[in-house]
């Protein structure tokens, strides 16, 4: 396991902790579960990302299995949004 610098993935990493908390600020705040959805499906982006940082050659096909379930829940979480009553 070598940490590998890669300033693309670096930034989205940070990008992904920071919605992770405002989505969950949100959600405490707003009682909603959607912007809890959202931070669900950016902590599985992020996962993603530290694997790939940490040049986890094992674990890079279960990048795209989480990538997957990220976009589904993110997919879900918008789909409760457009259909809100």
């Amino acid at each position: 396991m070598a940490f590998m610098w890669d300033p693309v993935n670096a930034l989205g990493l940070t990008f992904n902790i920071i919605i992770v908390v405002v989505g969950y600020w949100s959600y405490k705040k707003s009682g909603d579960k959607v912007p809890l959805y959202i931070s669900a499906a950016f902590v599985l982006f992020g996962i993603s990302y530290i694997i790939t940082l940490l040049s986890l050659r094992r674990a890079l096909e279960s990048v795209l299995i989480i990538r997957t379930l990220g976009y589904l829940i993110l997919t879900f979480a918008v789909y409760k949004l457009a259909f809100k009553r």
